[in-house]
């Protein structure tokens, strides 16, 4: 990860504090809760998230000096936070549009497990189903855990890493990790329209059930839950945070090899996989709109005839990109 970037600030900040806050007055503990034993942990991230904005944007954010307590001064939303006055998640919650889950090793089982955090876009589960629990209970559900993850993430607390494919190699890797090495992933699927936090039988999951005839293309999303992870030099905690990305599927159409990929991956995706990802709702709609792209962008040259679909090279990212983001950013 680019320490750099931990935290981004985007155009949605200040609709997506609204909306956390939102969530968390009617969902409460569903979305933020601490155990006994998380102080120091939910403490320290806390202090190291705020003095970050202060330090990557500092026109925004400032930390000013006071009798009792330090004054958090965020100018984006035109408020003043006493820091020592409310609890740290809370402290989160108002400030920053990222989720925390904030792990503590368990020194009698060796097994990290969920102690403190504050999760406001979560897809079938919240913190109050999953707190308290071990990293293996919480992945039960995920595809391939056991056989491929199980070994690293009980006793590192981490996620697997492209860069480090088995068991073997990942393990060394995380046991050599650093409080200054933190790593970063993406997960993606598509959505209908787009879902923040989706706890247990929330209605909208409703729509997964079924391919809704009348399915408009523009209110298909692909969703990224951008995803990092860090140890905390102060308290040993590991600690995972991330948020969701929202961007219309339309976007693709002209990006270079990029419809084609992600029709390779709905069409040939692993079976347990793809079912766990749960597009099928929208694939009538996506397929079709991708396949129709893909040709186009072989008939107008845009990717060679010759091109067998595979990882992009420049992975993540496609060709033009850069443009692109220029002329929307009106270059």
């Amino acid at each position: 990860m680019e320490p750099d970037w931990w935290l981004e600030l985007e155009n949605t900040y200040i609709t997506r504090i609204a909306q956390r806050k939102e969530l968390y007055e009617k969902h409460g503990a569903g979305m933020l809760q601490s155990l006994p034993g998380s102080e120091a942990a939910t403490k320290e991230v806390m202090e190291m998230a705020l003095q970050f904005l202060v330090a990557r944007y500092p026109h925004y954010f400032s930390l000013e000096p006071s009798d009792s307590p330090e004054v958090f001064v965020n100018r984006i939303l035109g408020k003043e936070f006493q820091i020592r006055s409310m609890p740290p998640l809370e402290m989160l919650l108002e400030n920053v549009s990222e989720d925390f889950a904030i792990t503590l090793k368990n020194q009698e089982t060796g097994e990290y497990e969920f102690r403190a955090g504050i999760i406001c876009s979560s897809l079938g589960w919240n913190v109050a189903s999953k707190i308290g629990k071990s990293l293996k209970q919480i992945h039960e559900p995920i595809p391939d855990y056991k056989e491929k993850m199980s070994m690293s993430m009980d006793r590192l607390a981490l996620f697997p890493h492209p860069v480090y494919p088995d068991c073997a190699d990942l393990h060394r890797y995380f046991s050599k990790m650093l409080t200054n090495t933190p790593i970063q992933r993406g997960s993606w699927g598509l959505e209908y329209l787009q879902p923040l936090y989706m706890p247990p039988n929330d209605s909208h999951a409703e729509h997964r059930n079924w391919q809704n005839p009348d399915l408009k293309l523009e209110d298909i999303f692909i969703r990224v839950d951008w995803q990092t992870l860090r140890r905390l030099p102060l308290s040993g905690a590991i600690v995972f945070n991330f948020k969701a990305l929202f961007t219309p599927l339309t976007e693709v159409a002209d990006e270079p090899g990029v419809p084609a990929v992600v029709l390779e991956v709905l069409e040939n995706g692993k079976k347990n996989l793809m079912e766990y990802k749960n597009t099928w709702h929208v694939e009538h709609v996506a397929k079709p709109a991708l396949k129709k792209w893909k040709e186009e962008q072989v008939q107008s040259g845009l990717v060679s005839k010759e091109w067998e679909v595979e990882t992009l090279k420049d992975y993540p990212l496609f060709e033009g990109w850069r443009e692109k983001w220029h002329r929307q950013q009106g270059f």
